[in-house]
């Protein structure tokens, strides 16, 4: 039997019952998507809905046992909102609607959301790709950060919030859409290789240097 953790299961603060947060790439939502997800809380009397920060909208004050049968009717993939993994993967509207974006984020966001949400990593590992330079998507404080220029894209790497938050380090700039995937990899394989196990990118940075990360990527 799975456990509740297994189940994408989150506590809530009153100890008896939980939340649920269905994945949903890059935040791009149906009216037909919002309507099943009302239609299941509303059928098992959740508490409420609400949208996270990282763009999902997670179902809040389950009873335990309602929880595989509101999985069952929601036929959705469950959003890496814990554990040591990388999590859903945020994205600006970009060049798809916005009118001063440079590149394409959710277009790449959504490769990368395919590629790597939910993957197990020593740490928890955040993704975030914006359009242009006013960075809506919070790029500088992700783990990996993409940030759209008119030359191509820039990678920033080892931005956190929290509680020692921190500003990413730039790494390359003028990559095209391959480029950033391909620099995006090798940032995900050197972190699995040299992190210590729950150290976030940013804290083996401080630990190790930059300049072995920028050699590996380069």
């Amino acid at each position: 039997m799975l456990k509740l953790g297994e189940k994408g299961a989150i506590p809530q603060r009153d100890k008896t019952t939980y939340a649920i947060a269905p994945h949903i790439p890059c935040g791009i939502v149906t009216p037909g998507l919002l309507r099943r997800l009302a239609d299941v809380a509303e059928k098992f009397n959740a508490q409420a809905m609400k949208i996270t920060g990282a763009t999902r909208i997670a179902i809040v004050g389950l009873k335990e046992e309602d929880i595989d049968k509101a999985w069952q009717e929601l036929g959705m993939d469950k959003g890496a909102a814990v554990g040591l993994c990388v999590r859903s993967i945020r994205a600006c509207p970009g060049t798809t609607f916005c009118s001063i974006a440079k590149q394409d984020s959710l277009g790449l966001g959504m490769k990368l959301d395919v590629l790597y949400h939910g993957h197990e990593l020593p740490g928890k590992f955040k993704i975030s790709v914006s359009g242009c330079k006013l960075s809506c998507a919070e790029s500088w404080v992700r783990d990996i950060g993409l940030i759209g220029e008119a030359d191509g894209w820039k990678l920033v790497v080892g931005g956190n919030v929290g509680a020692s938050p921190r500003i990413a380090d730039e790494l390359l700039t003028g990559l095209n859409d391959d480029q950033a995937m391909g620099a995006a990899k090798k940032v995900v394989e050197y972190y699995r290789a040299n992190a210590k196990k729950g150290e976030r990118l940013g804290k083996m940075i401080e630990r190790i240097g930059i300049d072995p990360l920028k050699s590996a990527v380069a």
